[in-house]
């Protein structure tokens, strides 16, 4: 039994992705669609996220690998002068949830990135970011590989957001860990594998609205400097991969659980 196990004992899964299937091959269009574009996405990131295998495909030992490339000249041009070609997945139109247990078994890359594993409100088309909400179940900002971030986004707690970190003692990217939300009606827990890290409930925003009480939809992606994260060095190497093990939401232990 995983770490991820013990958090998911007694619930019911109600959505998966084991991301089995040959290498090369393209992430299930019945489950994710790509967000692409390179216009720093409203924080001043270095990276275009296109749809190409070559930014995101399985390995065929069942992961989904997000690539980052660094681009030359002619490529960058291609890419409207981004540094970076990278991917960035949703499950927006496809797939939402309410509540519920939500994890990710992840292998981070090594090297100075921004990857992370995410939800926002269905409604965003409506009714724009923040009010929509955003819940982030990992961040890593690149600074300091052992520490993951977690927060929540909302209407007058925008940015930097409300959040917690949580250091491992270890670099994230030597093996796999599992990210948690554990998400209720009026509670939001995040765990690193079994580990209880950081809470939230209506209490904590001093009076601002609680938009956590709709559907949400999943994010994976990897993105490169911007207003969190430094750029990486010249002497970094490139591609960097995320790896990208299993992503399982479970219905909450109060709904079939």
């Amino acid at each position: 039994m995983t770490d991820g196990d013990i958090l998911a004992e007694d619930r019911r899964l109600v959505w998966s992705d084991e991301f089995d299937g040959p290498p090369g091959a393209a992430p299930d269009p019945s489950k994710w669609r790509h967000e692409t574009g390179g216009d720093g996405w409203g924080n001043d990131e270095l990276q275009h996220y296109t749809d190409e295998l070559a930014n995101a495909c399985l390995d065929g030992k069942g992961n989904l690998a997000i690539t980052v490339h660094r681009l030359g000249p002619e490529l960058a041009l291609r890419y409207h002068d981004r540094q970076y070609a990278s991917a960035r997945l949703v499950t927006k139109g496809l797939a939402g949830f309410s509540y519920g247990l939500v994890q990710a078994r992840i292998k981070l890359p090594p090297v100075g990135l921004w990857p992370g594993f995410w939800m926002l409100g269905q409604d965003i088309d409506e009714v724009g970011w923040p009010a929509c909400g955003e819940i982030d179940v990992m961040e890593n900002f690149g600074d300091d590989m052992a520490v993951v971030h977690g927060t929540a986004h909302g209407p007058g707690y925008s940015e930097p957001g409300i959040t917690a970190s949580y250091n491992a003692g270890e670099s994230l990217a030597r093996q796999p860990h599992v990210y948690t939300v554990s998400w209720e009606p009026c509670q939001i827990r995040w765990y690193l594998d079994h580990h209880l890290y950081a809470a939230l409930d209506p209490e904590d925003l001093d009076g601002k609205p609680w938009v956590f009480d709709h559907e949400f939809y999943l994010l994976l992606n990897v993105a490169v400097g911007g207003t969190f994260s430094a750029p990486p060095g010249l002497s970094v190497p490139f591609p960097q991969v995320m790896l990208v093990d299993f992503v399982r939401v479970y219905a909450p232990l109060t709904i079939g659980g």
